[in-house]
């Protein structure tokens, strides 16, 4: 989800994604003019690449180095739109992340594979 950016127009739940915010929060953003929406031909929220690349502001310029943790991915557990995915990461920590079925298959995951687990709030992110 945090790859790059193929698409000139996102879903308001693919923007929220590729923000690493939830739907609700995008929705308030875009009441309060912190994001700028358009509306598609079903009168539903769309948000252009250029939104959300102006709000990412570069590829994780908005994240710290302590929120990031590079390691190996120990495990994959798929059930049924979940999956678990155990990164064991350099120094004394292992990091545990739920993530969707459809990120384990667009990032690629599998036991043996570099990730890095990008923590926000109370949420853990994953890019490979």
């Amino acid at each position: 989800m945090i790859g790059a950016m193929a698409k000139a127009l996102y879903s308001a739940r693919e923007a929220a994604q590729a923000l690493g915010i939830s739907l609700d929060t995008l929705r308030r953003w875009d009441r309060d003019g912190r994001i700028r929406t358009e509306r598609d031909a079903g009168n539903r929220r769309v948000v252009s690449a250029d939104e959300v690349a102006r709000l990412r502001g570069g590829e994780d310029a908005h994240l710290s180095a302590r929120n990031r943790f590079t390691g190996v991915v120990r495990s994959v557990e798929v059930d049924g739109l979940l999956a678990q995915v155990e990164i064991l990461v350099t120094g004394p920590a292992r990091i545990v992340a739920i993530v969707t079925r459809d990120a384990v298959e667009e990032l690629g995951l599998k036991p043996g594979a570099e990730a890095t687990a990008v923590v926000k709030s109370t949420s853990v992110m994953v890019e490979a």
